[in-house]
């Protein structure tokens, strides 16, 4: 289940990324970054919602969401990167020879 939220966040990730680089700006002008009279409505209002501001309000919803349940499942259990002590190797033991010869009587 983890996993698949995992890659569900990074779908929705790429998304929205993609639908904020669709959209137009507002008073993107060079005018309006130095106070310029185009820029009298950058906090205003908005008007109508278009379909591609909607759609990034669902989009950030989700991306919220996922981002919530990721936080709380990877608080709940922890797990260690590193094992808490090394494995250890076998004991080495001689490698099997021939049989010795038994003593003449």
């Amino acid at each position: 289940m983890f996993t698949l939220v995992v890659i569900a966040h990074v779908i929705v990730c790429l998304i929205i990324i993609g639908l904020v680089l669709l959209q137009a700006g507002k008073g993107a002008d060079i005018g309006s970054a130095f106070g310029g009279a185009g820029s009298q409505a950058v906090f205003g209002s908005m008007g109508t919602p278009t379909l591609l501001g909607k759609l990034t309000t669902g989009v950030a919803l989700a991306f919220a969401l996922t981002s919530f349940w990721l936080a709380i499942q990877g608080h709940k259990a922890p797990v260690p990167i590193l094992p808490a002590a090394p494995p250890s190797a076998p004991a080495a033991s001689p490698a099997p020879g021939p049989a010795p010869a038994p003593a003449p009587k």
